[in-house]
């Protein structure tokens, strides 16, 4: 995979774009108000980096990063992003969302709400328990002492293969946590929530762990 592209460019979209340019990848950043809102972006971000339409940046993408208040995932074209790896980065936020009866009883999880809307991609969890501005900075070399963990859960093999190796390009472990069903185990007001910590160590603090309702 060489080129990334970006559903959303604000903070998670924006800062995983320069991880992947850091390391080597071309992306494609795209958002809901249009190209023209990202020259002052696409201009700090540097060689490498483009935006185009939502359209065209998830065509475009071998991979693409869905970086969007999860109000708004119904907007997300389906037909361009089928067959390919689709990274789910979003959180459940009531108070910007709107209240969402499967995620507030927990029959379902975001990343299973953007498979259902997305049902020929391979939809996997990743970046949402990391603060954006730590995804340039906190990545180091396979085999650091201390490197930091990342979790990502999906149902295709093979794309969570691909997400795998995308993270360690950009310096991060990935630790499975199964299925986007256990994907709730990293979501906000869990223990691995932010947490900066290694894959023994997230895997430590996602190994028992209670769901609670959210409010």
């Amino acid at each position: 995979m060489t080129t990334l592209g970006t559903i959303g460019a604000g903070n998670i979209g924006s800062h995983v774009a320069r991880a992947a340019l850091d390391a080597g990848y071309t992306v494609i950043l795209s958002n809901s108000r249009g190209p023209g809102s990202l020259t002052d972006l696409i201009a700090d971000l540097g060689s490498g980096a483009s935006a185009a339409t939502v359209v065209d940046a998830a065509s475009a993408g071998e991979m693409v990063l869905v970086a969007v208040p999860l109000k708004d995932i119904g907007s997300i074209p389906a037909e361009p992003l089928a067959g390919k790896v689709v990274i789910d980065a979003n959180n459940y936020y009531p108070q910007r969302d709107g209240r969402i009866e499967a995620l507030d009883t927990n029959a379902s999880t975001t990343a299973e709400l953007l498979q259902a809307h997305l049902p020929a991609s391979h939809v996997v969890k990743a970046f949402n328990n990391i603060m954006a501005n730590e995804i340039p900075t906190d990545g180091k070399p396979a085999g650091s002492e201390g490197r930091r963990a990342l979790p990502i859960a999906g149902a295709n093999a093979e794309a969570k293969k691909a997400v795998t190796q995308f993270l360690d390009s950009l310096g991060f472990d990935a630790v499975d946590m199964g299925p986007l069903s256990e994907s709730w185990r990293v979501e906000r007001d869990t223990p691995a929530y932010g947490a900066r910590v290694t894959a023994d160590e997230l895997r430590a603090l996602t190994a028992d762990v209670d769901r609670v309702q959210q409010v």
